[in-house]
């Protein structure tokens, strides 16, 4: 037995990689395939499994032998005491390239996950497809894609870029539900212009697909952190708001914070004059338990706010308007982040929490061409389709057709409510005067006095949240003090609502 043993431990050490691919690796300021599994996993739960796959030909073309695990670590373990599946490329063999049995490996862990319930995680960091296996590089990718789409919405998947994802290995990351990035790593797409730029110097990686250039100027990345070891901490703290599949709740965290704590602060925070601007951060920090907030998307469309805590213990999606940008307007990027989060929500039963300050959509040309009709749609579309609980609150402005979009009851928000502060019209009340009333003010000995009349007159009667109470549009309008004990009492009573939608296959979402 002693023999079989020992062949089975050389196989094994092969497997796991040498010093050298190792210390390759760390010069690259990036860790290997298993350290990074390491460092995902709680202590001593991680159960590899297909350690020894070795790719369909004993050799590769150039006569080097195979490596056991064919260049990539799966396995399941637990994170925060919960279960987890993982894919960890291993950039020491044959650069993490994706051959047939390398994605075999793969798909096999994600239909593992599906199976049993539990999110995947892919830690990507490859070269691309293997070239030397042809088209079943291209028919292994085509398999990962097709559980990707089968698994969406059923079980959380999250991909880590901590190298080159270049080519077809981008769009199976695309298809999951979060993107972590490092300062160290790159996402494109190849073509041979491009690599003639990079090769060059025309252009650098970092200005084609970097993780700041993902994460700040296409979406494609929801975090960026400056390693692969800050980048592992995030995905763990994610997967603290998150339910293992789309038949649990989130994981509920007894609070410590005072569910009838009041926030005071909150009316100074907020300015009354509505072309002040404040950082609506500030604000969920306010309310929130503990004040902590996990922001997604955090660089890019920055006039929308989208991330997860916690009221009471109860996990949450967050969806506000930034005032500190773009005074809070919502163009089309800020509608494709929040509609794509409040989904996300809605698949993982997240009750959606919506802070609204919006003067309305961003005006222009650029966006009109662009398609801001039917990329506003998308937010409408996503409310609408929502059956998680829905709650608002109108923090100042709430101008013309933003106001229908963000979770209105016309849109079944189940409670909303306004601060006494609030401005909920068509319009504010500057435009609607110059609109309604400019045969008065023309026509006035002092056009400017008649005008500040008939802008206090307005505001008066229409530009505030009491005619919107009045035909039952918002629940109640409170003092912004109580606006956390508002939510939380609301959240728990809403938390075992039923909803459905009329029986059909599928909607057809604006695209």
């Amino acid at each position: 037995m002693e023999s079989y043993v020992k062949k089975l431990r050389d196989r094994k050490a092969i497997a796991a990689g040498t010093v050298k691919e190792a210390d390759a690796q760390h010069k690259k300021g990036r860790l290997t395939a298993r350290e990074r599994v390491e460092l995902l996993f709680d202590p001593d739960t991680f159960t590899e499994i297909d350690t020894l796959v070795l790719p369909r030909s004993e050799t590769y073309l150039d006569g080097r032998a195979s490596r056991y695990g064919d260049g990539v670590i799966t396995g399941f373990g637990q994170v925060n005491g919960r279960h987890v599946y993982v894919a960890s490329q291993n950039a020491g063999v044959m650069g993490g390239s994706l051959g047939e049995m390398h994605a075999n490996k793969i798909v096999k862990a994600m239909r593992m996950a599906l199976r049993d319930g539990y999110p995947f995680i892919a830690i990507n960091d490859s070269g691309g497809a293997r070239i030397q296996e042809g088209v079943d590089s291209l028919g292994g990718y085509a398999r990962i894609f097709d559980a990707n789409c089968e698994a969406s919405g059923v079980i959380p998947q999250i991909s880590v870029i901590m190298g080159p994802c270049a080519g077809g290995a981008v769009y199976s990351p695309a298809l999951t539900d979060f993107i972590f990035m490092t300062d160290n790593s790159y996402m494109f797409i190849t073509g041979p212009d491009v690599v003639k730029a990079v090769m060059n110097e025309e252009v650098s990686l970092d200005e084609l697909g970097g993780g700041l250039v993902h994460s700040q100027e296409s979406g494609v990345s929801h975090f960026l952190a400056k390693d692969d070891q800050q980048c592992l901490a995030q995905v763990r703290n994610l997967l603290s708001y998150l339910p293992s599949n789309s038949q649990n709740d989130p994981p509920y965290v007894p609070p410590v914070d005072d569910p009838n704590r009041r926030c005071p602060e909150l009316e100074e925070l907020v300015p009354t004059d509505r072309h002040k601007p404040y950082d609506v951060r500030q604000v969920i920090a306010s309310v929130v338990d503990d004040g902590r907030f996990t922001e997604v998307h955090e660089l890019w469309a920055q006039n929308m706010v989208i991330g997860f805590a916690r009221l009471n213990g109860y996990v949450v999606g967050i969806v506000a308007n930034q005032p500190m940008v773009l005074a809070g307007c919502i163009d089309i990027k800020a509608s494709l982040k929040a509609s794509r989060f409040i989904r996300l929500c809605d698949a993982y039963n997240v009750p959606i929490i919506t802070l609204q300050d919006v003067p309305g959509f961003l005006p222009g040309t650029n966006q009109e061409y662009g398609g801001i009709i039917r990329n506003g749609a998308r937010m409408i579309y996503a409310y609408s389709e929502a059956t998680v609980p829905k709650l608002m609150v109108i923090l100042r402005k709430s101008y013309g057709g933003a106001y229908c979009v963000m979770s209105s009851k016309g849109l079944r928000g189940d409670y909303l409510f306004a601060w006494p502060n609030a401005e909920i019209a068509v319009m504010g009340a500057d435009g609607a005067v110059n609109i309604l009333f400019r045969k008065q003010m023309q026509e006035s000995a002092d056009p400017e006095a008649r005008r500040k009349e008939l802008v206090d007159m307005y505001e008066e009667r229409f530009n505030n949240p009491y005619v919107a109470a009045a035909r039952g549009l918002i629940d109640d309008v409170i003092e912004p003090r109580d606006t956390r004990r508002a939510l939380i009492r609301t959240l728990e009573v809403t938390l075992s609502k039923q909803e459905r939608h009329v029986p059909k296959k599928h909607g057809v979402s604006p695209m």
